[in-house]
């Protein structure tokens, strides 16, 4: 993309890009904002603002955008549906997008036995496909009570807030929250109180999951374990290889249903379809929503057919869900990341990516940990010898790579941990370039002799 610099700018054009400024302030606050930028069009890893200024966009939109922005077959296909039909309402007709999508993302579903099959409910957003997987378990099983896990982020609707606990800032203050919800560690192994190996944190966690069974509820009354495969909010922390198989034979063996919440690891992110492949771990239900559909708003739950048609028709719905133009969208991004080998390309660059910044990080304050699994890295700042949480160096890190236009995102319970969210079509000049300014970024600080950096802009 040319740049169109702003000290070139016209006087109508300056006066229009002052207007544009200008309204920024009435957006409510409740959106917080890691920048001020003011975005004009996108392409692949780039984002260009009104000013022709260009960043390396290094968050995806929170992991949605895998497909790399404005995916010329992906906004061909949104173009093309909008001029059929837009909206075409799930309860009243089909169309032809949403049976397409019907009988293609099934056959995506991980741990499928020989002659089963899945089936898929849509709707619009992450912590709506999540209602509906935990509705499901409800609803089939006929228990009440759902375990998540410390750290896990399930959105922010009553229920979905209920589930979550990567940080206070997405409940406090909206209780009373919806009932018979209980939380077990997630084996986060930097973190964990009884040693920092896989081993140690496995078994903590299996323990504290006995402890609730004994103590608090009853597995019998256990509809579901939901859990990600690796925290995203939550600080982006990959747990040990023998996690989701143990959580699988707990919940075999009370004959509770296992949810996967991919709703940020899906779609590719991690160098697999889903980041469950990773392990023997056969979810009952799977969550997606993010890259689905390249940016359009496009959520759903698979599950086992026999499953999901537990659901008696009227059980569950939405006016929204499995629109048309986003059905479309879904369609061109599978097809895209199958034609450019999308998967290969997110473990190969993924793989680059962390042992790049490991190189980068290696030996600067602050930095405990650089871990992650694809394209979806975490680099935690905590003191060395407490763990204490340093969020001020997370975001000075923010800082600098903004002002040498690489835009990335924080993480953790206390905004300790900088995610870098490349999308799956990044190239191997974009990784060197973004690790790069990452180890200019870490030099900067350390040059300022360890005082408090700036925070983020906005």
């Amino acid at each position: 993309m040319d740049q169109h610099p702003s000290d070139v700018l016209t006087a109508d054009q300056a006066g229009d890009r002052e207007r544009w400024l200008a309204r920024r302030s009435r957006v409510p606050a409740v959106w917080a904002r890691y920048t001020d930028l003011v975005v004009e069009r996108g392409e692949g890893s780039w984002l260009e603002t009104i000013d022709g200024e260009r960043y390396l966009d290094y968050t995806s939109g929170i992991g949605v955008t895998n497909t790399g922005h404005a995916h010329p077959r992906v906004a061909a296909a949104i173009a093309d549906q909008a001029a059929h039909v837009i909206h075409a309402q799930q309860n009243i007709v089909y169309h032809k997008p949403g049976l397409d999508l019907h009988e293609r993302l099934p056959r995506t579903m991980p741990g499928l036995a020989d002659g089963e099959e899945a089936g898929v409910f849509l709707s619009n957003s992450g912590a709506e496909a999540v209602e509906a997987a935990v509705k499901l378990a409800r609803y089939a099983s006929r228990r009440p009570a759902i375990i998540a896990f410390r750290g896990g982020f399930h959105g922010r609707t009553h229920a979905a807030m209920a589930l979550t606990s990567s940080g206070v800032k997405f409940r406090g203050h909206f209780e009373p929250l919806p009932g018979s919800i209980h939380h077990a560690p997630y084996p986060y192994v930097l973190r964990n109180p009884t040693g920092r190996t896989d081993e140690a944190a496995l078994v903590h966690s299996l323990a504290a999951l006995d402890e609730l069974f004994a103590t608090l509820v009853h597995p019998d009354d256990v509809a579901a374990f939901l859990v990600e495969p690796i925290l995203g909010e939550g600080g982006y922390v990959v747990p040990p290889d023998g996690f989701l198989p143990a959580l699988r034979e707990v919940a075999d063996r009370h004959g509770i249903l296992l949810i996967a919440d991919e709703v940020q690891t899906g779609i590719g992110r991690t160098g697999r379809m889903w980041a469950t492949e990773w392990y023997d771990a056969r979810p009952d239900i799977l969550v997606m929503a993010k890259g689905l559909a390249s940016g359009m708003p496009l959520s759903g739950i698979m599950a086992r057919r026999e499953l999901l048609q537990r659901f008696a028709p009227g059980a569950h719905g939405g006016t929204y869900g499995g629109n048309a133009v986003a059905c479309a969208a879904a369609l061109a991004t599978l097809d895209v990341i199958a034609a450019e080998g999308l998967l290969d390309n997110a473990r190969r660059q993924g793989e680059r990516l962390l042992a790049g910044i490991r190189r980068a990080a290696a030996g600067h304050h602050g930095v405990a940990e650089v871990r992650g699994r694809g394209l979806m890295v975490g680099i935690e700042f905590a003191d060395p010898t407490t763990l204490a949480p340093l969020p001020e160096l997370a975001g000075g890190l923010l800082r600098e790579a903004f002002d040498r236009r690489l835009l990335l995102l924080t993480c953790g319970t206390w905004s300790q941990v900088v995610r870098v969210i490349p999308p799956l079509v990044t190239t191997d000049t974009e990784i060197d370039s973004a690790v790069s300014i990452i180890g200019e970024a870490l030099a900067a600080m350390s040059a300022s002799g360890g005082a408090t950096p700036p925070a983020p802009p906005g």
